[in-house]
């Protein structure tokens, strides 16, 4: 059975396997375990997973994934964790990589916007200009009334 919502699975081993929401807004929550949790939207919403997985050495792989989940039946990239995938708007693996990624969310919010409001074109901007080592434009009030406008008008 196919549903509307897109499932992304959330586990935290503390100190060792920690995945976590950067941000989204959950439409439904179903909690599996004490370590493990269901995190479910809505088609069209944007959510920022990060994962981090460590040794008593460090870490040793971390990852960060800002998606957007599509309508049941659409195309989508398949992702780990999340039914039945998304459109990847920014991947990022390595921990320096997903601290500037998280830096970046958090300049966001400082433009006073919710990172899930953001124009998806403006992670896809980050995914890119982090890839290529440059630096990333911000994205202030003015470009989130433009991504708004754009949106009223369906173009």
């Amino acid at each position: 059975m196919r549903t509307a919502l897109t499932e992304v699975e959330l586990a935290w081993i503390e100190g060792r396997y920690e995945q976590w929401l950067r941000f989204g807004r959950v439409a439904a929550r179903h909690i599996v375990s004490h370590s493990k949790c269901v995190a479910s939207f809505r088609s069209g919403a944007v959510f920022a997973l990060v994962c981090r997985v460590q040794s008593d050495f460090g870490t040793i792989r971390a990852s960060a994934d800002i998606v957007m989940s599509v309508a049941p039946g659409a195309s989508s990239t398949v992702l780990p964790y999340v039914r039945p995938g998304g459109d990847v708007l920014l991947h990022v693996e390595t921990w320096p990589r997903v601290a500037q990624v998280l830096q970046e969310i958090d300049n966001v919010e400082v433009a006073g916007i919710e990172p899930c409001d953001a124009s998806p074109d403006h992670w896809r901007h980050v995914d890119e200009r982090l890839c290529a080592g440059l630096p990333v434009r911000p994205y202030t009030a003015a470009r989130h009334a433009a991504w708004l406008q754009r949106k009223v008008r369906g173009s």
